[in-house]
Formats: C-alpha cells, structure tokens, sequence
C-alpha cells in the first residue's frame, strides 16, 4: 500500500470504495488520455463516472474556467449572475419541454432530490414510482429511491417507493417476451399496481440505467407509461444524469427514444455538461417548478466558475457534433465488443446505444453473475492502458464502457482490442 492510499484509509470513510487492488492516483489528462503519479499513459473509457464527455484539459473549456476565475468565483444565487442566466437559456432551449424553467444544483444526487422535491410537492403525495435496478443518488431521499441493493444503505426513506418492471430487458418475468409483449406486460403490471395504492406524485426511471449495468428497456416503454401516467395526472421525471447531452448517439436526450406521448414533466441533469466541474440542474414546466410556497436556493449551483465551464463545453459539444460522433464511433464499437463477446461463453450481453456500453458477464454454462471476472477484466486492462467501471443490480455484473464523446476511431479501436485481449486473458 503507497502512502497515499494509507492516508486515505485512516482519513476517509470505508464505504468510500476505491477501484483496484492498488488504487491509481491520477494526475492529469489530455483527450482521451490520462496519466497517473508514476507517469503511466491510459486510455479513459469510463470519464470519471461519464462526467469527463468531452476530452479531457479541453483548451475552450479551460480558458472559459480561467477567466472566469480571474473575475469572479461565486456570488451565490441571490444575486444575479450573467453566466447563470446564459446557461440556463441554452438547456431550456435544447431540453424539448415547453415553458421550461431551469433550476441549477451542484450534482445529479441534488437536482434529483430537487425533482423528488417539486413532484411531491405539486401532487401533494409523498408516494414515488420507480423502476427496479435504478440508482438516483447518494442522498437519503435518493437512497429511498434506488432500485439497486448495492447502494441503498438504508431501508428508511421519506417517502414510500413502489418499484415497476420494465428497466431491464433480458432479465426478471418478462424477459422472454418480445419487445412489444415486454412493453404490454409492463404496462398491464403498472396499471395494477396503481389500482393498488393511492395516487403517486411521479415515476422517476433513468431511460438507460447507469450503475445498474447500462440495461435499458425497449424503446417507447416510457412512452407507454407516459399515457397511463397521464391519465392520472402522475408526473414523469426522466434522470439524464448519465444520458444526456448526446450520449446515446440517436437521441440528444434518452427520453427521446420515448417521445411518442410527449416530452418528460422534468428532467435531471449533470456529470458530463459540466466537463468535470460540479454542475447539475433541474428542467420542468414554469407550472411544476414555480409550485413552492417556500424560499428556496442552492448556494453552490450555478456559481460563476461552473457555469463558465458548463457554457464552453455544451458550446463544443454542438458544434462540433459530439452527438453524431457517438453514434457513429459508439456504432462501431458495439459491433467490436459484440464480436468479441460471441467468442467468450462468460459473455452473456454486451449492449447499449452509443458511447454507452455494457458488456455482462456471467459463470459460463450458467445465467449467474461473474463479479470476480469483472473485477480480473478491470484490473487486466488497466495493466494493458485502458481505464474501464463495472456494475450491475440484482445477481449481475457488467464492465461499463462510457468514453469522451470525442472519441476517435483509432481509440475505440484500441479500446477494444485492449478488453479483448482483457477477457481472453481472464477465462
């Protein structure tokens, strides 16, 4: 154990999980490519948790973070502020949803408790849908909501949570049905299960979900669910914490490819719009977000600096085209990884939709997880240069494969051959 890894067990909590047998510290990054202390080169295809979506020291980034700090840090958000007011005219224009009013946090797990907050608050309900194998957060009305076993510390909430089928496609009851019987089943069991309660404030469902393994449903669900929701007055809040900004590749947004009934009540963001600095936001309805009766404000969201940074990187994400990118070199990639996986019986699934990818492992012969195999494909590839994450819900376990959106062909094609050689070595 190096020193620093020392310190940080005698300071810091044990909960407080490292990835590897011998922790990494890193010390810098440029691109796709970052460097620990003792000067070894990787590959990132993880970004910090999909938070560096970009590259890493983008020069547009770092100047607009540079200058910004050379006028003015923070003022909080009872005073106006330019750089506030700029981005949240950018996300109310590129969020689909009509009216939108824009509330800035300092992460996902707080614009999640933000959206909690305003749902319960506009239906007078402290009742909550959400998808099993979710994960939403760290805070204690977050936890209340997770669906993942594996980050819920706690079983008291808040509120009371109901969980629904659906987030995961090729597991759980309905599994071997085809998409659109999946989608009727889930939809006949949320009707029931609503016969059942009282009135919930909202469904919350991550359109891919991120810890849970990178699983989704098939496209339109949510869509399905939005009209029965409706039809109850039950709000939809859609969590882009991980798959916003043109992740997926298809869609700007993961709640497009659920659009059929219209957009999302609210939306959650953050991670990748702030590049690596602490930005995170709620978009809603001016109706739903100007329902309290209370003062309310965040003395960190939307300080100066993050907002300078958050501003420069969603300016070269558009204009640059990072969205198409990740479709197209996401494409390939998927198409390598689903090569690859048909050769390896411990591969059960690799799936996704851009530079969003999950490969899921099991024991071969069996449908049980492999975690002990993630963890040697983690620490393999990393010997070999390329930085990966893991995770997983319920009896799962999967390698999770989120780059810089500007990922070139030539890196996800060395991406690529590095896991591969990372799996055959691991049989």
């Amino acid at each position: 154990m190096n020193e620093l890894h020392a310190r940080h067990r005698r300071v810091l909590p044990d909960w407080l999980a490292l990835y590897y047998d011998e922790p990494l510290e890193l010390t810098h990054g440029e691109g796709r490519h970052v460097w620990d202390a003792d000067g070894n080169r990787y590959l990132d295809f993880f970004g910090g948790i999909l938070t560096t979506m970009t590259a890493h020291a983008l020069p547009e980034v770092t100047k607009a973070v540079s200058e910004q700090a050379g006028r003015i840090l923070h003022s909080s958000t009872l005073y106006l502020n330019r750089p506030m007011v700029d981005l949240a005219e950018r996300v109310a224009h590129v969020s689909g949803i009509p009216d939108a009013r824009v509330f800035l946090t300092t992460s996902g797990t707080e614009a999640n408790d933000t959206a909690l907050l305003l749902a319960t608050s506009y239906r007078r309900s402290n009742t909550v849908l959400a998808m099993r194998n979710s994960y939403h957060g760290r805070s204690f009305s977050a936890v209340g909501i997770t669906g993942n076993r594996g980050w819920s510390p706690t079983s008291l909430s808040p509120l009371q949570t109901l969980y629904v089928h659906g987030g995961v496609r090729t597991r759980g009851p309905y599994a071997h049905l085809d998409d659109a019987e999946f989608t009727a089943a889930c939809v006949a069991d949320l009707k029931d299960l609503l016969g059942h309660t009282r009135p919930p404030a909202a469904l919350i469902a991550e359109p891919v979900q991120g810890v849970g393994g990178f699983t989704s449903p098939p496209d339109g669900l949510y869509a399905a669910f939005r009209e029965v929701l409706h039809e109850r007055g039950i709000l939809w809040i859609a969590d882009e914490v991980q798959t916003g900004w043109g992740r997926t590749g298809d869609n700007f947004w993961g709640w497009q490819a659920h659009a059929r009934n219209g957009p999302p009540d609210i939306v959650t963001f953050a991670k990748g719009i702030g590049n690596g600095m602490s930005v995170g936001g709620v978009i809603a309805r001016a109706e739903i977000m100007n329902c309290l009766d209370a003062n309310s404000i965040s003395t960190f969201g939307g300080t100066q600096v993050t907002m300078a940074a958050a501003l420069a990187n969603l300016t070269y994400l558009l204009e640059h085209d990072l969205q198409g990118n990740a479709r197209r070199v996401g494409g390939l990639l998927i198409e390598r990884l689903r090569a690859v996986g048909a050769q390896d019986p411990g591969v059960r699934e690799v799936r996704g939709r851009g530079l969003m990818v999950g490969v899921e492992l099991v024991r071969p012969g069996t449908d049980a997880a492999d975690p002990d195999r993630a963890a040697a494909v983690l620490e393999t590839a990393r010997a070999a240069g390329l930085l990966i994450g893991k995770g997983g819900g319920h009896d799962t376990s999967a390698l999770r494969i989120a780059p810089p959106l500007s990922l070139t062909v030539a890196e996800a094609e060395e991406g690529a051959a590095i896991l591969e050689h990372a799996l055959r070595s691991t049989r």
